[in-house]
């Protein structure tokens, strides 16, 4: 029988975070434990969650970070939470319904019996599925992807997705003390670095809703993290190495990687 972990950062999110927690853990084909990690919210959030992780002993976990320390860096602690304990699929979503945890078992299935290694949530795959959202913040979001593909030659139309999931195998291959960035292309860096380890990424179709409740995180420095870190990445896959997983072995072999 697999273990599912769901990894959800937060950062001031009291008005999501109970609601978000109970939509999860309704589902049961498959069901999801959940880990909140949490950058010392003042709103209470991290409160909250301790309280929740008590009605849910054994589903429900808390991950207390001091402050905000960046979105790569809490999904990294996470993942290694993850590995730690044993958790077969380990799958990251925000915690304001943007991403809808209906989608998350289409995620999972996607890599339990689909053959993919690393499942996306897609707003793009199927044309441009987002809902309230600026129009200005769609185009931003979807050149972006249009970017990434153009540089990196990765064949993903939703390379700055933050609705995914994973195999284990993909986050013990990679070195995630040395993935670089801790915004908004850290999302990207993950898919990169699992392309050129050789794992198959799969997009799903999704819809994505802008947050009713709650304040957005994104900043103009964030995209501009995205911009020249998608050079850099491309400039580190042609000067260094790479673990590179064959089947669900994994070995070392001469070939590039962003990651040193």
């Amino acid at each position: 029988m697999t273990r599912q972990l769901v990894i959800i950062p937060t950062y001031n999110e009291i008005e999501n975070i109970r609601a978000i927690t109970a939509a999860v853990l309704e589902l049961s084909d498959p069901s999801f434990d959940i880990l909140v990690v949490d950058d010392g919210s003042p709103d209470g959030t991290g409160a909250e969650v301790t309280k929740i992780a008590e009605e849910q002993p054994g589903r429900v976990f808390l991950l207390s970070r001091s402050g905000k320390q960046g979105l790569g860096t809490a999904y990294i602690a996470g993942f290694k939470w993850a590995l730690e304990h044993e958790y077969d699929y380990i799958l990251e979503m925000d915690a304001d319904f943007s991403h809808d945890p209906k989608s998350l078992p289409k995620l999972y299935e996607a890599c339990h019996s689909g053959g993919a290694d690393v499942a996306v949530g897609s707003r793009y795959l199927t044309g441009i599925n987002v809902v309230n959202w600026p129009l200005g913040r769609v185009l931003m979001s979807y050149f972006a992807s249009l970017y990434v593909r153009t540089i990196t030659g990765m064949r993903v139309y939703d390379a700055t997705a933050g609705f995914v999931c994973y195999r284990a195998e993909v986050l013990r291959t990679i070195d995630l003390d040395k993935i670089h960035f801790k915004g908004y292309a850290f999302q990207i860096e993950m898919k990169y670095t699992a392309t050129l380890c050789g794992f198959k990424i799969q997009e799903v179709p999704i819809i994505f809703v802008n947050r009713r409740l709650g304040v957005s995180k994104m900043s103009s420095s964030i995209f501009g993290e995205a911009f020249f870190g998608v050079l850099k990445m491309r400039y580190w896959s042609l000067t260094h190495k790479i673990p590179k997983t064959t089947g669900y072995e994994t070995r070392r072999e001469e070939t590039t990687d962003p990651q040193r």
